[in-house]
């Protein structure tokens, strides 16, 4: 028998302060800082995004979304054996323990499953779930829970209107199980260490400090990789299932840039129709955005079981990847 993994349940959480781009732009306003609601709307799409209150961590987040995904997949949190929490902003500074360990403290799983943390920035989520896939397939885990949780709004650097307005903070999840029906059908990841500057956070441990501790960015050229690998390692996922992207019901690609995303879903000859978009509300949010975005088409109804739904996403280090799965 050919084992699969399958997604079986999905959830969401943002956090209650939603801020503008008007909002944004006026506390930015009162620090000196010049920007504009159109500013910010031309070159990204984003219209609001959410920022998580002065006590909530990334497992806060992360066990809400959680919760729900186990809610939808109607299991209860001991029936989950592993769990993978992509993340690059984790409860404690040097990542551990993991969050996922304070993940499953928090869900009070105490089956001792396994509990682990993936860094790979906004390709995070796409990572863990393919690390989830192949656990599975290899009749490791049985019920996997993957979750994507980021507060970057911690890391945010409030003078720099170029980085400041694009991101926000939220949580999204999948419960992941063996099945003996196709569920995830091809993956692909990749990373390339040389551009490892254009996307980074350069406080370094111990030795010399390589600039401050908050996230620093080249747009451009982020920009031009994104759009140069974005629609390749689709490709590369279609390929490995013996499909063309005709067959896609729903492109879910990591929501950082509309003209990022727009401009892969015309190299792969979709419609827009066809792609998920939930930038313009919730920005930027890292490893969470994709299962942010699923979790909204599931529940809105556009995300339908037996559809073939393409996940990608591209990141610092510099990472990217895909995930092709029938729903």
């Amino acid at each position: 028998m050919t084992l699969y993994s399958k997604i079986i349940g999905t959830g969401s959480y943002l956090p209650e302060q939603r801020v503008t781009n008007q909002e944004l732009t006026d506390q930015l306003a009162a620090k000196g800082i010049e920007t504009s609601d159109e500013w910010i709307t031309t070159r990204s799409g984003i219209a609001a995004r959410h920022f998580a209150a002065p006590e909530q961590k990334s497992s806060d987040l992360a066990v809400h979304a959680a919760k729900n995904a186990l809610d939808m997949a109607g299991l209860q949190p001991n029936d989950i054996d592993l769990i993978i929490v992509a993340s690059s902003t984790p409860d404690f500074f040097g990542s551990f323990p993991s969050t996922a360990c304070i993940v499953q403290q928090k869900l009070g799983i105490t089956n001792h499953g396994a509990a682990v943390d993936v860094q790979a920035v906004c390709s995070g989520f796409v990572y863990a779930l393919s690390t989830a896939d192949a656990f599975i397939r290899a009749g490791v885990h049985k019920n996997v829970l993957v979750i994507g949780a980021e507060v970057f709004s911690r890391i945010l650097d409030f003078s720099d209107r170029t980085t400041c307005v694009l991101f926000g903070d939220g949580a999204g999840a999948v419960v992941l199980s063996a099945s003996e029906e196709p569920g995830i059908l091809a993956t692909a990841m990749h990373a390339d260490g040389s551009h490892s500057s254009i996307l980074c956070m350069p406080h370094t441990f111990g030795g010399a400090t390589a600039g401050e501790a908050y996230l620093y960015m080249d747009g451009p050229a982020v920009f031009k990789l994104a759009v140069s690998v974005l629609a390749k390692v689709a490709d590369e996922a279609l390929a490995k299932a013996n499909m063309q992207a005709g067959q896609i019901d729903w492109l879910i690609p990591h929501q950082a840039n509309l003209r990022i995303m727009s401009s892969t879903a015309k190299k792969l000859g979709l419609p827009m129709e066809k792609m998920v978009v939930t930038v313009d509300q919730h920005g930027n949010t890292s490893a969470a955005s994709i299962p942010l975005a699923l979790d909204a088409a599931v529940r809105d109804g556009r995300v339908k079981r037996g559809q073939n739904i393409m996940l990608e996403g591209v990141g610092g280090g510099f990472t990217w990847g895909a995930v092709l799965a029938r729903f």
